[in-house]
């Protein structure tokens, strides 16, 4: 699977490109409209996905013009849609912590690693883990916004570590690292 990363908004959000085969899916497109759907159209491969990592407006603003502009479908781990909902952005399909969610013929396993937010999500292939604002290069995401939560950021952590197995790190803002 190759990733393309594109820095989003104010905040330098970290949008990636999942690209497999003539499918890809669309992680945290946060904000810059356009410039999300230029590269959709640079990549020129059907977006079958768009995925959120968490709820907060800097990794989801943009998520229901780019649905319609690529006619996609959003989603979500069940305890951020009522967030969503709140926003105004909804989803198309919720997952939990352990489900598949598969790009052409390439699986990206779905764990639950709540503290940054209730429904913070981190996406794992063989190769590498997207962990949203869970986990950065050089800390963790924030756990006092509504859902947060210090003692299962630390639990989330730990879980990620256990399977980051020298796979490449891409966080929701930030460069990509590996663990050591």
């Amino acid at each position: 699977m190759d990733i393309h990363t594109l820095k989003v908004g104010d905040l330098s959000a970290n949008c990636y490109f999942l690209v497999s085969g003539n499918e890809l899916a669309i992680v945290d497109p946060g904000q810059d409209f356009e410039k999300i759907i230029d590269k959709v159209n640079q990549l020129n491969k059907k977006v079958k996905y768009i995925i959120l990592t968490h709820y907060h407006s800097d990794h989801t603003q943009e998520a229901q013009r780019v649905k319609l502009a690529t006619n996609s479908e959003i989603i979500a781990h069940k305890d951020d849609v009522s967030f969503l909902d709140f926003n105004g952005l909804g989803a198309d399909k919720t997952v939990k912590d352990n489900d598949i969610l598969t790009i052409n013929n390439e699986e990206l396993k779905v764990i639950h690693t709540p503290g940054h937010s209730e429904g913070s999500i981190s996406l794992v292939s063989d190769d590498f883990i997207i962990t949203g604002d869970t986990l950065f290069k050089d800390g963790h995401g924030r756990t006092d916004l509504p859902g947060g939560s210090p003692s299962k950021i630390k639990k989330s952590l730990k879980r990620i570590r256990d399977l980051s197995d020298n796979k490449i790190i891409y966080p929701g803002h930030g460069e990509s690292f590996k663990l050591s």
